[in-house]
């Protein structure tokens, strides 16, 4: 059985333009109004999951996804939680190249890389079983923990993947195997070329 899984990320915030962890803020009027315009363009699909983030719900909202279930939270940060990068590596310049460079490393009270890939792994060799076209609403991290997964990469691949706002990236899976298409734009485009998949 094949299961089709297309991830979109959220559209533009303050907070995913500041690199701040866990953000929590709302999507701004350009993240929003770019939502609203994409709306109609994705392929049906049997199930919509949204991560619980408000930038993730206010995305799927915008985008017309109706009654969505739970897709897995991004990544917990522990006690940099809220804050940027800059203002982490100014306090704690080793922890935080401990965390860039050892996948087992985690903030305090927080989650790790490996932890986040093995998380995301799980749940998405366990949407293989219902099959289908499955549509989630996800965090960027989260996106780029399915694609080092579905490719078998090592998990310090992780950290060369870019996800911009609102982009869609594609996996097909079955018996194990996952194949990827990355990055495409949402869009009236984007709806005709899943018709001919």
């Amino acid at each position: 059985m094949t299961v089709r899984v297309t991830l979109i990320s959220p559209a533009s915030s303050a907070g995913l333009r500041s690199a701040r962890f866990e953000d929590t803020s709302d999507l701004d009027a350009r993240g929003l109004a770019a939502a609203r315009a994409a709306a109609g363009t994705l392929p049906a699909t049997g199930r919509v999951l949204v991560s619980p983030s408000p930038r993730c719900r206010q995305t799927a909202r915008a985008l017309g996804l109706g009654a969505p279930g739970e897709a897995p939270a991004g990544w917990a940060m522990g006690a940099w939680r809220g804050r940027t990068l800059d203002e982490v590596a100014a306090e704690q310049p080793d922890a935080v190249a401990g965390w860039l460079t050892d996948p087992a490393a985690a903030p305090p009270g927080g989650e790790s890389l490996a932890g986040l890939r093995d998380r995301v792994a799980g749940w998405l060799d366990g949407l293989v079983d219902g099959g289908g076209r499955v549509l989630a609403v996800v965090e960027p991290e989260l996106v780029r923990a399915a694609v080092v997964h579905a490719l078998g990469g090592p998990v310090s691949a992780f950290w060369r993947l870019d996800v911009p706002p609102l982009t869609a990236t594609d996996l097909s899976g079955r018996a194990g195997r996952w194949n990827v298409r990355l990055g495409a734009a949402l869009g009236p485009d984007r709806e005709a070329r899943a018709d001919q998949e």
